[in-house]
């Protein structure tokens, strides 16, 4: 009988019985308000924002390589994809491959170019086929059409996300990308009642299949970049990008585009003011897209991307004289709020090294732990008082001069005091001075 009271207290078993329904309703209400409350509080991390805030510099970015590509081609008649493409992949080689190139070990050219070349060159090709494809689109095509098609990058990061990187996606992640979509379909119906798509279309089907194609090497290139970024390191991926970028790009140049190079007239400033300009957005886009995909995913960066195509519009009611339609407004805010659920909830690798690396990562940092040469004092929290209850103290009674405090939560941190003594703090295999407090 008294277990069975037990149980009703607890009320374990009258749920699961049924005669208390409301106990089981006020459990899952808990339990969403729980969830919802942890979503809200990730809005006070400066990482969230700061991925958000590069994100957007980095779609400002687009936006300029789009503004400079449609001058290029609609004032100036200039239809060099390949060739405006160029000058930025020789950047990126002789900035980052010369970094890379300078570095000693394993992380130097030749190791890296002699383990994982032939990837990178894979990866290098599809970048490069991907901007040449997108760019060449917008000559057989709508502009409501690339804008609507290129979003198809997103399904294809997803799916690979999903296949290559094992990345399990969560209802949170689906409902940011879901509302991030609505904004592209605000602005293809701002697009339609502006009677954009009368412009003429030379040939449809041929411009919509390169841009859809176009959108799925862009996906390619952003899983290789997430991977690289979070298993590697940001200089080798450009490094190897600019290297191999500016071999495939130069020879796709001298095959395709030498009767267009002709046409430039390079004693036009204007001309030569908007080619520039084109390369140094992408440049800048190539350095700053690693961040995002760093600290979010390749994914969130593609949701980012999506503000691009308010800026352009935007942009071009000053240059073009185009229409202002409220849904750009609107459109721009249903992106903010799909990057922004997208963000609450992070999307770890699944991969092996990524776990690899993790793993060791940690080891190191018990391994240290284990062998430090002090005696140990060991709290259950960091910073309680000693009368505190909870509290548990171990000390070895032969060694008491120093103090180390282990504290294992999302990483492991160790910190080592010598009294009387400056010492220094490591984490993973970062060390910096500190003072003889923890």
């Amino acid at each position: 009988m008294d277990g069975d009271i037990q149980r009703d207290y607890d009320g374990t078993s009258l749920s699961s019985k049924g005669d208390h329904p409301s106990v089981s309703s006020r459990k899952e209400s808990s339990t969403l308000s729980q969830k919802f409350g942890g979503y809200l509080s990730e809005l006070r991390r400066w990482e969230i924002w700061r991925s958000i805030i590069i994100g957007q510099i980095v779609s400002a970015l687009v936006s300029g390589t789009g503004v400079s590509c449609m001058f290029l081609q609609s004032v100036h008649k200039i239809q060099a994809p390949t060739a405006q493409s160029f000058l930025t992949y020789v950047l990126l080689c002789t900035v980052f491959t010369t970094w890379l190139a300078c570095r000693s070990g394993e992380q130097g050219l030749i190791p890296v170019l002699r383990n994982r070349g032939w990837k990178y060159f894979l990866v290098a090709a599809a970048d490069v086929e991907a901007n040449f494809l997108l760019v060449k689109a917008y000559q057989y095509t709508s502009l409501t059409s690339v804008q609507l098609l290129d979003c198809f990058t997103i399904p294809v990061v997803l799916a690979l996300s999903w296949i290559l990187l094992k990345v399990r996606y969560k209802i949170v992640h689906i409902l940011g990308v879901g509302v991030a979509l609505l904004g592209v379909g605000c602005l293809v119906w701002a697009d339609l009642e502006e009677d954009k798509t009368s412009q003429i279309a030379s040939n449809r089907l041929l411009g919509d299949m390169l841009c859809l194609t176009g959108a799925a090497l862009y996906g390619v290139s952003n899983i290789a970049e997430e991977f690289v970024v979070k298993t590697y390191n940001r200089v080798e991926f450009l490094g190897m990008l600019g290297l191999f970028g500016s071999v495939v790009n130069g020879i796709q140049l001298a095959i395709l585009e030498r009767t267009e190079l002709a046409v430039i007239n390079w004693e036009e400033w204007e001309e030569v003011s908007f080619l520039l300009g084109y390369t140094m957005c992408l440049f800048f886009l190539y350095v700053t897209l690693p961040i995002v995909i760093k600290n979010a995913s390749a994914i969130a960066a593609n949701l980012s991307l999506l503000t691009a195509d308010c800026y352009s519009l935007l942009i071009g009611i000053y240059i073009f004289n185009n229409q202002f339609h409220w849904l750009y407004v609107f459109s721009f805010f249903l992106f903010f709020i799909g990057v922004l659920i997208y963000c609450l909830q992070p999307t770890p690798l699944g991969t092996a090294q990524y776990r690899e690396i993790s793993v060791t990562e940690l080891q190191g940092d018990l391994e240290l732990a284990n062998q430090t040469p002090f005696s140990t004092n060991t709290y259950n929290s960091i910073g309680s008082a000693r009368d505190s209850p909870g509290f548990e103290h171990i000390e070895d009674s032969e060694r008491t001069k120093s103090m180390t405090v282990v504290s294992i939560s999302h990483a492991v941190s160790v910190h080592a005091v010598d009294e009387g003594e400056r010492g220094a703090k490591r984490n993973g295999n970062a060390r910096f001075p500190y003072e003889n407090t923890c």
